[in-house]
């Protein structure tokens, strides 16, 4: 699969190794057949970009999701095998281990608060159990590149332990230790992008003149893929990383230069704490703290390929590794075409709720609040659901956009992911993905969006949008539920039934009349 780049934008071909190359391609077994892959991570940022490349290499793929809805909803989740399960559970990845031949570990629980290391320790435990019981022949893990002899962030030191862990088993491991990576939708950049593009001074931690050496996410998904293929009895750790060694404060005034902006004035001031510095980004980004602090004590050092040794083991890229400011030429390329394959904002919330929303029946016995909707339309129903399935990101919510601004803000403060969260993509919606404070829980498309709440709120809360089909049109719905928890959660929606009527009174209306005023449009140009 390739995409053409549109002519009218100034970025170079948005180019990136698909699988099918020599150079990674499977290598088929004895019998013929090629390896089965077992890929842990496979809904994140990285892992959501190998699939589909292994799948284009030939490699048989196997996942072990949470949630088998939300692999099944990604574009490759029809052409691979879901085993539903915890990392962290034995019985799970027996079954997910079995017949395997590779295992890419690709699971890092930063997102998942304080706890994060222990659990990325049980998760290396269990892998490494499991893949030597199972006889698989290779570990391939993705780690961060941090200099030796030194004490390093709790990040850093996760990261370190787990390859350890790993490198410790009874089974080959490669371990591949990357810096920053730069793409779209990567934590790291989105850091980079919102720091520079908001402040036009900004007083910094001192780590922004540490060196650093970033990698285009597509040098990363190269050492991947090819990693697959290495001798056999290969156990050993490896330094990647792009060409260019840079100050951070430098990485940011790059992508000023290729973003259009003038050079921003970078201050280091020895008193900014990772902590503060952490509480400053959640401030100044999307990035959420419990993300923003790891990143930013992974840069209290400075991080650089310390030797060559990754060379002999596996050949630079063909094509050559790309530069940062290429990187970044590629990555705001995939933002501006709204081709972004996977970001970071779709990584699970720690304490959001996960079960889904009851069905109607079950309610029977359950305090449950409702707040629903209708409005008739003469626009078809494809008009609505256009429009449905843009809310949120840049689009926004239709109505009252201080009052969702306010809510948004008051659940970062409180340490939620707030409302600057955004979206992946801009067209297009599918199970998992995050928009701002909510996560997609259900599509039928053309039919229904559901919601469900990742603020923090007493309760558990969900949001359905939905268009049905009539003579004269369409008739838009919208149906808002929540299940209080104790009576905190009772008062808290008798307090927001106010903003309700506000809110949810004016989405009504607003995504009507924009649906009738795209279709008046369209059938105008047709006219024509």
């Amino acid at each position: 699969m390739t995409h053409e780049p549109d002519p009218s934008l100034d970025h170079p071909p948005l180019s990136t190794p698909f699988g099918s190359e020599p150079e990674v391609r499977a290598i088929p077994d004895a019998d013929g057949q090629t390896p089965l892959v077992l890929v842990l991570g496979a809904s994140g940022y990285i892992g959501g970009r190998l699939v589909p490349r292994l799948l284009q290499g030939g490699y048989r793929v196997r996942t072990l999701s949470r949630s088998a809805a939300r692999i099944e909803a990604m574009p490759w989740g029809d052409d691979v095998e879901v085993v539903e399960g915890d990392a962290a559970d034995a019985e799970a990845m027996d079954r997910a281990m079995a017949d395997v031949e590779i295992v890419y570990v690709l699971v890092h629980s930063m997102s998942s608060g304080k706890d994060y290391g222990r659990l990325d320790r049980a998760i290396a435990i269990n892998v490494a159990l499991h893949g030597a019981a199972h006889k698989v022949a290779r570990f391939i893990y993705l780690s961060g590149l941090h200099p030796d002899h030194v004490e390093l962030s709790p990040h850093l030191a996760s990261r370190k332990e787990v390859g350890d862990i790993l490198l410790a088993s009874a089974v080959p491991t490669v371990v591949l230790e990357a810096g920053v990576v730069i793409g779209a939708g990567s934590a790291s950049f989105e850091m980079i992008r919102h720091l520079t593009e908001v402040l036009p001074y900004m007083p910094a931690p001192r780590w922004v003149r540490n060196s650093i050496q970033p990698i285009a996410v597509r040098d990363v998904l190269y050492y991947l893929l090819a990693a697959a293929r290495v001798e056999e009895s290969t156990n050993g750790t490896f330094d990647i990383g792009g060409p260019d060694v840079m100050l951070y404060s430098e990485m940011m005034n790059g992508y000023a230069a290729e973003a259009g902006l003038p050079q921003r004035h970078i201050t280091a001031l020895p008193v900014l704490t990772p902590g503060l510095a952490s509480h400053w980004v959640g401030l100044v980004t999307p990035v959420p703290r419990q993300i923003a602090r790891p990143l930013v004590e992974s840069l209290l050092h400075s991080c650089v390929v310390e030797d060559d040794a990754i060379d002999d083991l596996i050949p630079p890229p063909p094509e050559g590794l790309t530069g940062y400011r290429e990187a970044v030429r590629w990555a705001l390329g995939r933002m501006e075409l709204d081709q972004v394959e996977t970001s970071w904002v779709d990584a699970r919330v720690t304490g959001a709720p996960s079960d889904p929303m009851p069905s109607d029946p079950d309610w029977t016995g359950r305090t449950v609040f409702e707040d629903s909707r209708r409005k008739e339309s003469g626009a078809y129903p494809a008009a609505v659901w256009k429009v449905i399935s843009q809310v949120g990101g840049a689009t926004g919510w239709y109505s009252a956009s201080v009052l969702w601004a306010t809510r948004g803000l008051i659940d970062r403060l409180s340490g939620g992911v707030g409302q600057r969260r955004g979206r992946r993509g801009f067209g297009s919606v599918k199970v998992g993905d995050a928009i701002d404070v909510w996560r997609v829980e259900r599509v039928d498309p053309g039919r229904l969006l559901r919601l469900r709440a990742e603020m923090r709120v007493p309760g558990a809360a969900w949001l359905e949008l939905g268009v049905n089909p009539t003579d004269e049109g369409s008739e838009y719905w919208q149906r808002a539920v929540f299940f209080p928890r104790g009576l905190t959660g009772r008062l808290y929606w008798l307090s927001m039934l106010p903003f309700h009527g506000l809110i949810f009174s004016g989405m009504v209306n607003r995504i009507v009349a924009i649906a009738e005023d795209e279709a008046e449009d369209e059938a105008a140009a047709a006219a024509v």
